[in-house]
């Protein structure tokens, strides 16, 4: 089963994400705070991270830059969920080696299902695969 830790501090975005992408059958971890979503990317390895930037412990921008440098994390994909002007998301996402972002607030429920749908496929896309040896 298809596993998205989402690290976002604010109890009504957590329950929003929690109750769309739950419909589409993924198991949602989450976390809400940067040391904590640290520790559960470790011990989960989950398909895809979303990740709030503004966090209480420490900024997203932060936590992103920890997570590329744990080289199990290394091609997990990482989508931003952010409120910030859409050239600076952009930015963000290119200097700390994200995916993508998803702008908040969220309220196209099925755009916002579609777009993680999007991120996860194009992840799995360009995943190697294991070639099957020709007898």
């Amino acid at each position: 089963m298809t596993q998205i830790l989402l690290i976002e501090d604010i109890p009504d975005n957590v329950e929003l994400v929690r109750k769309a992408l739950s419909k589409t059958g993924y198991t949602i971890v989450h976390a809400a705070d940067a040391e904590t979503g640290l520790a559960m990317a470790l011990a989960h390895i989950p398909d895809l991270i979303l990740l709030d930037l503004g966090l209480p412990d420490y900024d997203g921008q932060t936590l992103a830059g920890w997570l590329r440098d744990e080289p199990i994390l290394d091609k997990t994909p990482i989508v931003v969920l952010t409120a910030w002007p859409e050239e600076a998301a952009k930015q963000m996402v290119k200097s700390y080696q994200c995916n993508g972002y998803i702008s908040k607030p969220i309220v196209k429920v099925n755009e916002f299902i579609a777009q993680v749908n999007s991120y996860l496929k194009n992840f799995r896309c360009n995943q190697p695969t294991q070639a099957t040896p020709l007898n």
